[in-house]
């Protein structure tokens, strides 16, 4: 007897390769963020998308504000051409990330963003800085 698992049948091995791998090149997650910012110089640009004001109340240490509304062509000239951009919300239940992933997408930028955001950040028991790191 089929349960909701079984209901529908996974996918194809094949099809579902396919689909885990292109979530990689979507999504980096918490963990991984917080491993690569060890590096002395990321490949990468961690961005809070959030307001000034939640960003100055706690932050990923080494991400930069700027909130998704003003990612702008002009904004993003000072970093150099084809560095990633790894963006981040409050978490699941915020769509800032998303947008600010669309924007960059738009400008040509290679963009993941990180799942959880400061929700998820949190629960690996990483912590926040208040310190202003802005670009």
């Amino acid at each position: 007897m089929p349960t909701p698992i079984t209901d529908v049948p996974a996918a194809a091995p094949e099809v579902a390769l396919a689909h885990f791998e292109a979530m990689l090149r979507f999504e980096t997650d918490c963990w991984d963020t917080h491993e690569a910012l060890k590096a002395p110089d990321p490949d990468f640009v961690i961005v809070d998308v959030r307001a000034p004001a939640l960003y100055a109340a706690g932050h990923v240490p080494g991400a930069i504000n700027i909130p998704h509304g003003k990612i702008t062509a002009r904004r993003m000239e000072e970093f150099p051409a084809q560095k990633t951009f790894v963006v981040y919300c409050a978490g699941p239940h915020c769509n800032g990330a998303n947008k600010g992933a669309i924007r960059l997408a738009r400008l040509g930028l290679p963009v993941k963003m990180m799942i959880g955001g400061i929700t998820g950040w949190l629960d690996e028991g990483f912590t926040l800085t208040r310190e202003e790191a802005g670009a």
